[in-house]
């Protein structure tokens, strides 16, 4: 068996690499932000110019700018490069304006707040 050498392997774990890239930062909350990486600091705290929210609801989506966005380190998940060469979404999803992904949403948790209703009346069943 045969190890990958580092020449083989491209890993980075600095975000030094990724300045004046695009990048997809998920956060905490369930948030996706996109933006240009413009600075950092160890705390994973960074500064995204050109920032928007990308909110999607089933097969709709919109990105909400938000301009020069400052995001605290400690609610980041994940941090990654987008491909500029690439298209971002598969074909099937439509954008929309944001009063629209924002009714979506409404209308997505009420129907996930309704199930929650049903599941704790209909605990008594016991259908097992």
């Amino acid at each position: 068996m045969s190890w990958a050498s580092p020449e083989d392997i491209y890993l980075s774990t600095s975000l030094a690499n990724y300045l004046d890239r695009k990048l997809l930062v998920m956060l905490r909350d369930g948030r996706k932000l996109l933006g240009t990486l413009r600075s950092f600091d160890q705390f994973a705290n960074a500064v995204l110019e050109g920032a928007c929210e990308r909110v999607i609801v089933g097969d709709l989506y919109c990105d909400i700018p938000l301009g020069l966005y400052v995001i605290r380190g400690e609610n980041v998940v994940l941090i990654g490069e987008l491909d500029l060469e690439r298209e971002e979404l598969p074909e099937q999803m439509t954008r929309v304006s944001e009063t629209e992904i924002r009714r979506a949403q409404k209308a997505e948790r009420e129907a996930s707040d309704l199930k929650g209703s049903m599941r704790k009346r209909m605990e008594f069943l016991d259908l097992e």
